[in-house]
């Protein structure tokens, strides 16, 4: 889920980072109050969730309220690769005297988090790292220590930096290394990081993307996060109030399998023998029990699906582990939606087990199973 700038800002502010004075504004009349506040001139940017905000006009400087009130006006009409402005950040516009990059992101290549740094800030990373590959500078951080200070002020002198500048610049990449591990980010990035008249470095722009899969952790990003999903089914937003992911598929039979193949493969079963998926729900390979009833809950809960359907597989996947997420579920909710589930595999017989205690028969055949489910819907449609 990616942040606007004043989000990404207001968490960087939350830990130490130096920001310009500002605030945001729903409207011209705000963006003006805002300006007499903090001061002239200001900067406004409009806020949107997209690149290139800055080369389509987004940003602009206001030395008097007259340019602030008739800028404003034109971000709030603006419309940046079909997003509309609906809110302009203002700013007290800052002495820049030199611009640099700094990001904290994963480097997939080496399975790291990475800082990147460069003495040549404002421009296109892609381009930057293209025209002058020379100004990169990386240090691949182990998750274990985090970035260390030291190892932060030798890439900062790799830039260019001396004296108080290095010590202030390695206080900000340790505070964005320990956002980034926080708040599982994927992106914790300034471009551009700026040096001020006053020596300064400042945050002057801000970016702060945090991992879909682990907004469950993170409370109080999951409003904002059903916010920005418009996209989405309501199946499909319930399923990531729950911290699932799941894919909408419209039809009446709530699908979980241990593994994408092996619930493609349940799906086309299905298929074959004339019903329709809920949706695609791949729990994994080693789910655990509390894990397999997070997984459970939002199927349990919508009512457009009539029956479920859970086929496990059992290698890493341990189907007693299933079989007590199950039951976990089936006691915290006391549900009575028609289940139907197939185990084979790795602890088979203790799973089954289990499962017979609270009442629900299990399958080894994947015909059966699907065979049930269909005649389970029928009768309950």
């Amino acid at each position: 889920m990616k942040l606007f700038e004043y989000e990404a800002k207001n968490v960087m502010k939350s830990y130490g980072l130096p920001i310009p004075q500002g605030s945001i504004a729903k409207s011209v009349d705000e963006a003006v109050s805002v300006a007499e506040k903090i001061g002239l001139p200001v900067m406004l940017k409009a806020q949107v969730l997209v690149g290139g905000r800055g080369k389509a006009g987004g940003i602009k400087s206001a030395s008097t309220l007259d340019e602030v009130r008739s800028i404003s006006s034109a971000l709030f009409s603006l419309k940046i690769k079909d997003e509309s402005v609906e809110s302009v950040l203002v700013e007290k516009k800052l002495n820049i005297v030199k611009e640099l990059f700094i990001a904290v992101t994963i480097d997939r290549s080496e399975g790291l988090p990475v800082m990147i740094a460069s003495s040549m800030g404002g421009m296109d990373v892609e381009e930057m790292a293209k025209e002058h590959p020379e100004s990169i500078v990386k240090l691949h951080i182990d998750p274990r220590f985090g970035i260390v200070p030291f190892q932060a002020r030798k890439v900062a002198q790799k830039i260019g930096l001396r004296e108080k500048q290095l010590i202030t610049f390695s206080d900000i990449a340790v505070k964005m290394y320990k956002i980034y591990e926080e708040l599982d980010a994927e992106l914790v990035e300034s471009n551009p990081l700026a040096i001020t008249d006053a020596g300064e470095l400042i945050i002057a722009d801000a970016r702060l993307n945090i991992v879909d899969d682990a907004l469950f952790r993170h409370k109080e990003f999951q409003e904002l996060s059903l916010k920005r999903m418009p996209e989405s089914t309501e199946l499909e937003r319930l399923a990531k109030s729950k911290g699932v992911r799941l894919v909408d598929l419209g039809g009446d039979i709530g699908v979980i399998g241990n593994g994408a193949g092996l619930t493609m493969a349940t799906i086309d079963v299905l298929t074959y023998y004339g019903a329709k998926a809920a949706c695609f729900l791949d729990v994994g390979g080693g789910a655990s029990a509390e894990e397999f009833a997070r997984a459970l809950t939002p199927l349990i809960e919508y009512p457009r699906v009539k029956a479920i359907l859970i086929n496990i597989l059992g290698g890493i996947t341990r189907c007693d582990e299933v079989a007590r997420g199950i039951k976990k579920v089936y006691e915290d909710l006391k549900f009575t939606k028609p289940l139907t589930v197939r185990l084979s595999g790795t602890n088979e017989e203790e799973g089954q087990r289990i499962l017979r205690e609270i009442g629900i028969n299990t399958f080894t055949s994947i015909d059966d199973a699907v065979k049930n489910v269909i005649r389970q819907v029928s009768s309950n449609r």
